[in-house]
């Protein structure tokens, strides 16, 4: 499945809460017990059922795609699709045409007609993650999109009636984005009727010991037999650690854990140098006065995608940054055709 969107037909949704703690989940599983989930989920228990368009504010890798799941699958069009698609990885033309479709011949290369992820979604929820990343075109055609419930694909002339229900994330301020002129206000106030704020996952620690045993038992490494349990020192340390990267990066070192620790329990010699000693400088003795910082990022993020044998999401995670941000910084160095599809490049 590409990097830009998704078709996710209707499954079985369970959420997870406090009274329930069986470690063998589904990936479409919310875990928790903190209060700050707890406020979340009773807000999302009264907004699903309900027809409001839904904005998820929260930072990247908190689980906003998760809570969209949720609202659906409580809401009265479980039975319907729910289509996601990642408004920040795609140009304003290519997003267009995911999103609405287009006609045969509309544009070179439109070899016959396309139906777009709004029209897929007829009947059931449409999800737009990143949202704050649509360009202003694109904001005006979703806009009225929203208020006529009609879309035109590209190249067509026929509006075609689509009812959908709208729940949209970012990870962006959109108030002061409608101020700076980046998003229009009046799409601001369609897209927020209600608005759910995904917590950080320092801002809920009493969670990570049930996240860590979910990703333990169910990740694609469990077979290796390695790293099946941990003991509470390095459980511990997990707990303390603030995670900038969130539940994607938890997982994330959970996955290498699986496969680098030494037996069955992973033990603190086993977890990464910045989670045993978050407060430890880092001192560079390879410091090169004659590189630019400019170039230096340059170097570290084509090293991180070559790591991840070009897989854009993954080093966008490993990162710490937007995938619309590595998509620009590729285009910025000129290297985005090396790296349009899930491979290492090959030198040239």
């Amino acid at each position: 499945m590409s990097d830009s969107n998704q078709i996710l037909p209707p499954s079985d949704f369970q959420i997870l809460g406090a009274s329930q703690t069986h470690p063998m989940l589904n990936q479409n599983q919310i875990i928790y017990k903190s209060e700050a989930m707890h406020q979340v989920m009773g807000m999302l228990d009264r907004v699903a059922p309900s027809k409001a368009t839904v904005l998820i504010l929260g930072e990247s890798g908190t689980g906003k795609e998760l809570l969209a799941h949720a609202i659906h699958q409580r809401g009265n069009r479980s039975h319907k699709p729910f289509v996601a698609i990642n408004c920040g990885a795609l140009r304003e033309t290519l997003l267009e045409s995911e999103l609405f479709g287009h006609e045969k011949g509309a544009f070179t290369g439109a070899y016959s007609r396309k139906v777009g992820l709004a029209e897929v979604a007829n009947g059931g929820t449409l999800f737009l993650d990143e949202i704050g990343e649509m360009s202003p075109g694109i904001q005006s055609k979703l806009l009225r999109f929203l208020q006529e419930g009609e879309i035109y694909r590209v190249g067509g002339k026929e509006p075609i009636k689509v009812d959908i229900r709208l729940v949209s994330a970012t990870n962006k301020e959109l108030d002061k984005e409608v101020i700076a002129g980046n998003f229009r206000e009046d799409l601001f106030y369609r897209v927020n009727t209600i608005m759910l704020s995904a917590p950080p996952l320092r801002r809920r620690r009493e969670d990570v010991p049930l996240l860590v045993q979910h990703f333990l038992n169910t990740g694609e490494n469990v077979h290796l037999n390695r790293g099946r349990r941990i003991d509470d020192e390095a459980l511990a340390a997990l707990t303390k650690y603030d995670w900038p990267g969130n539940i994607r990066e938890l997982q994330n070192v959970c996955e290498r854990l699986q496969i680098l620790a030494d037996g069955e329990t992973i033990a603190m010699s086993d977890l990464p140098q910045q989670i045993v000693e978050p407060d430890q400088k880092v001192i560079l003795d390879d410091y090169d006065a004659t590189m630019p910082l400019h170039e230096f990022e340059k170097r570290y993020i084509l090293k991180a995608l070559n790591y991840f044998d070009g897989n854009k999401t993954q080093a966008a995670n490993a990162l710490g940054i937007t995938i619309k941000t590595l998509y620009n910084k590729l285009h910025e160095y000129g290297e985005f055709e090396k790296y349009a599809v899930h491979s290492r490049p090959k030198s040239s």
